[in-house]
C-alpha cells in the first residue's frame, strides 16, 4: 500500500513572506531587465517577496555572469533572490549550481520556459519541453547538487501540453521545492489567452507550492487568478515594469485593505528614479534614453487611453525631451489617477520589436503586451 502514496511534500521551506499566510508575490525573471538597479527601484514602491535573476547561461565556457552577481551580492532589499539557470549540460548545471551556492541565493532556479527561438533551438528553456526524459535527467542533477531551494519556472507546453502531467510529475519526483506556471505554451508566447485552467491542474497536481504567471495585470486581477486556480501566489512580471506599486497593491488586496492609488505625480516619481538608478557611467545619453523608451512602452498603457504618451515618447532622443514630455503628460494633471489595467487598444511596442515577442527570462528588447 505505501507504494500508491503520493511522493513527499518537498522538505525545504520557503522564505517568509512579507503578508504571514497571504499569497507569496514574485517579480518574474526577465533578461535586461531584472538586475540590481530595477530590483532596487520596484522596492522603494513595494517589494515582491521573492526576486529571480535573469538567466545565467550555462555551457562548457561559462562562468556566472559578473552583472547578474550584482543583483545577488550587492542586494539590500531585504528580500531573498533566487538564481535562474538556462541550459542543458548535466556537468555543467550542477558546476554552476554549485558556484551560485557559495553567493547568498535564496536558492537554484531551472528556466524551463524562455521562448525566443534563438533560445529553444538550443533545446534549452521552453525548448526542453520537447523532451521530458531530459528534464528528468537535468531535475535530477539538480536536485542532488543543490542541497537547499531548488526551483523551476516552466511553460504549459512547447507546442502542445501533451507533456504537461509528466513533467509536473518529474517535479514532484525530484522534490522540487517551488514551481513557477506560465499559462501559456512556448509556441503561443505572449499572444494568447492564459490558461489558467492548467495553472490549476499544475496546483492541484505538484506537491510543492506553485506560482501563477502570466497576465498578471493588477492586484484586483491577481486576486481573481488565486481564486481560479488555487495557487500559492502571482509571479508578475511586464506589469510590474508598467506598475511597479503592484507588489503592495497585491498584498493590500489579499488582506482585505483598501488597494493604495497611485497617481500620474507619482509615476513621473518612479520615471525619474528609473532613469537615474538604470543610468551607466560611459554610456551614451541618446543610448540611455532608448533603453528607458522599453520600460515606458509599458508605463504608457496606464497614462491615457489615447497613447498620446506613447507617441510622443517614442521620438524623444534627449534626457530633456524625454523629461519635457513626462512633464506634459503627468504633471499636467499630477492627481489624476495612473489605470490599474493597461487601456485597452493601447499596445507596448518597444522600439526594438521583432515578430518574436518576448518577456520573462528573455530579452525586453522584443516584447509586446
Amino acid at each position: 500500500m505505501d507504494s500508491a502514496l503520493p511522493p513527499p511534500a518537498s522538505p525545504h521551506r520557503l522564505p517568509a513572506g512579507q503578508q504571514p499566510g497571504g499569497p507569496f508575490t514574485a517579480l518574474a525573471p526577465m533578461q535586461d531587465v531584472t538586475d540590481l538597479a530595477f530590483m532596487r527601484v520596484i522596492t522603494r514602491y513595494g517589494a515582491p517577496d521573492f526576486f529571480f535573476t535573469e538567466f545565467f547561461r550555462v555551457h562548457a565556457q561559462s562562468r556566472p555572469e559578473k552583472h547578474i552577481l550584482r543583483s545577488i551580492d550587492e542586494n539590500e532589499t531585504g528580500r531573498p533572490v533566487f538564481a535562474q539557470l538556462i541550459g542543458e549540460d548535466l556537468s555543467h548545471l550542477a558546476r554552476t549550481a554549485g558556484e551560485l551556492l557559495r553567493h547568498s541565493v535564496a536558492g537554484i532556479d531551472l528556466n524551463l520556459g524562455c521562448p525566443a527561438p534563438k533560445v529553444y533551438k538550443k533545446n534549452v528553456g521552453g525548448g526542453l519541453l520537447r523532451d521530458p526524459d531530459r528534464i528528468g535527467e537535468i531535475l535530477a542533477t539538480l536536485r542532488a547538487a543543490v542541497p537547499g531551494r531548488f526551483t523551476v519556472k516552466m511553460r504549459i507546453g512547447f507546442d502542445s501540453t501533451d507533456h504537461f502531467d509528466r513533467v509536473i510529475d518529474l517535479v514532484n519526483e525530484h522534490h522540487v521545492d517551488l514551481l513557477s506556471v506560465h499559462g501559456r505554451t512556448v509556441k503561443e508566447m505572449y499572444r494568447s489567452e492564459v490558461h489558467y485552467d492548467f495553472i490549476a491542474r499544475a496546483a492541484a497536481r505538484a506537491r510543492c507550492p506553485v506560482l501563477a504567471n502570466g497576465n498578471v495585470t493588477s492586484a484586483a486581477r491577481a486576486a481573481v487568478i488565486l481564486d481560479e486556480t488555487r495557487a500559492a501566489g502571482v509571479m508578475i512580471g511586464r506589469h510590474a515594469i508598467r506598475n511597479p506599486w503592484i507588489f503592495r497593491q497585491c498584498r493590500e488586496q489579499f488582506a482585505g485593505q483598501p488597494v493604495t492609488p497611485v497617481t500620474l505625480g507619482d509615476v513621473r516619481d518612479y520615471i525619474e528614479h528609473l532613469f537615474r538608478a538604470t543610468q551607466l557611467p560611459g554610456i551614451p545619453e541618446r543610448a540611455h534614453v532608448n533603453k528607458m523608451k522599453k520600460y515606458l512602452n509599458f508605463v504608457g498603457q496606464s497614462v491615457d487611453s489615447s497613447g498620446a504618451f506613447l507617441h510622443d515618447m517614442r521620438r524623444a532622443e534627449t534626457e530633456a525631451e524625454l523629461f519635457a514630455l513626462c512633464d506634459r503628460h503627468l504633471l499636467a494633471e499630477p492627481s489624476r489617477l495612473f489605470a490599474a489595467e493597461p487601456y485597452p487598444g493601447v499596445i507596448a511596442r518597444p522600439n526594438c520589436e521583432t515578430p518574436e515577442a518576448v518577456t520573462d527570462g528573455c530579452s525586453l528588447e522584443s516584447v509586446t503586451a
